[in-house]
C-alpha cells in the first residue's frame, strides 16, 4: 500500500513542477505583456472578464492572475471594484487546462520532453522559455499517465475505496475532498486532473467527480488569502470576493449536482470532456450571473469584511 501512495505522491509532486516549469516559461515569453493587458483592459467589467480569460489561458493557473491582481489591487493600480471581472475570468480560462489534460496526449510525452530538453540550452530567452514550456508539458503528460496507471491500484486500498464509495453516496464527501486537497497543494488544475483521471478509470462517478472539481475551485482560493496577508484593505477584499465567488457558484449548482450530472453526459461521449464541460458551464455560469451585478456584489463585500480587516 505504502509503495502505491508514495509514487501516487511523486505524481502529483511531477504535475505541480510540470506546471511550474510550463508556468515560468510562459511567464518569460509574456512577463511585460500580462500585467500590462491586465492593467490597461479593465475599465469595463466585460473587458476585465475577457482580459482575466485571456491572462489565466496563458499563464494555465487562475491562481497566478489571482495574485497579479491582488499585487495590482494592493497597489492601488486598481481599484477593488475593477478587480472583481478580472477574477470572474480568471476561473473561466483556468478551464482552458483541463481542456488540454482531457484528449489522449500520452503519445506527446516523449517528443515534448526531448524538444524541451533541447531548447533549455539556448541562451536566447525567448528559446529557452520555449524549452520550459514543451519541457514542463511533458511532465504533466508523464504525471497524466501516471494518475491513470494508480488509479486502479489505489481505489483497491481499503481506506481509499471506502472514500470514493462514500463519495458516489454522499457527494457533498467529494466537494470536502476537493477543498482539502486542493488547498494542501495549492493547485485546482491538479485536483481536477485526479479527479478525471479516477472518472476515466470508472472508480468514481460523474456527479463525485464534479463535487471534488466545485471543492477544488473553492479550495484553490488559500493561493489568494495567502498573496494577501501583509496587503492593503483592498487586496484582502479581493480575496476574500474570490472565495464568494465560488462559494456562492458551488451552493447555486450542489444542490442539483444530480441533473446536472445527467444534463453534462448530454455533451459528449468522453468522460473526460464530461468533466470540462462542467467546469466550465460552471464558472461561466457563475460568472453570467454575478457580472452585471458586480456593483452590488463589492458593496456586499465591504459591508461583510471592510470593518474586519
Amino acid at each position: 500500500m505504502s509503495e502505491w501512495i508514495t509514487l501516487f505522491a511523486i505524481f502529483i509532486s511531477l504535475f505541480l513542477f510540470g506546471m511550474f516549469v510550463m508556468r515560468h516559461g510562459l511567464l518569460l515569453r509574456f512577463k511585460t505583456k500580462i500585467p500590462y493587458l491586465t492593467y490597461q483592459f479593465i475599465d469595463h467589467p466585460i473587458k476585465g472578464l475577457l482580459t482575466g480569460i485571456i491572462a489565466s489561458a496563458a499563464l494555465q493557473s487562475s491562481s497566478a492572475v489571482m495574485v497579479i491582481t491582488i499585487g495590482l489591487v494592493s497597489t492601488k493600480i486598481i481599484r477593488f471594484k475593477q478587480c472583481i471581472g478580472l477574477i470572474l475570468g480568471a476561473n473561466i480560462g483556468t478551464v482552458f487546462t483541463l481542456e488540454l489534460l482531457a484528449f489522449e496526449l500520452s503519445y506527446l510525452i516523449i517528443p515534448c520532453l526531448i524538444i524541451g530538453a533541447l531548447l533549455l540550452f539556448s541562451s536566447q530567452e525567448a528559446t529557452f522559455s520555449m524549452g520550459c514550456f514543451f519541457f514542463g508539458l511533458g511532465i504533466i503528460f508523464v504525471s497524466m499517465h501516471g494518475f491513470e496507471t494508480l488509479a486502479a491500484p489505489l481505489s483497491a486500498i481499503p481506506t481509499v475505496y471506502d472514500w470514493f464509495m462514500w463519495s458516489q453516496e454522499y457527494t457533498s464527501l467529494g466537494l470536502f475532498i476537493g477543498i482539502i486537497l486542493s488547498s494542501v497543494i495549492q493547485s485546482s488544475s491538479a485536483v481536477s486532473a485526479m479527479a478525471m483521471s479516477f472518472l476515466d478509470e470508472n472508480i468514481l462517478s460523474l456527479p463525485a467527480s464534479i463535487a471534488i472539481v466545485f471543492g477544488a475551485n473553492i479550495g484553490t482560493c488559500a493561493t489568494a488569502w495567502l498573496a494577501c496577508l501583509g496587503g492593503s484593505k483592498d487586496a484582502k477584499l479581493a480575496a476574500y470576493a474570490h472565495i464568494w465567488i465560488n462559494i456562492i457558484g458551488v451552493c447555486l449548482f450542489f444542490p442539483f449536482i444530480e441533473t446536472f450530472s445527467e444534463l453534462i453526459i448530454l455533451t459528449s461521449d468522453s468522460k473526460s470532456q464530461h468533466l470540462v464541460n462542467a467546469a466550465f458551464l460552471f464558472n461561466i455560469i457563475s460568472a453570467l450571473l454575478i457580472l452585471p451585478v458586480i456593483s452590488p456584489f463589492s458593496r456586499f463585500i465591504e459591508w461583510i469584511h471592510y470593518r474586519k480587516i
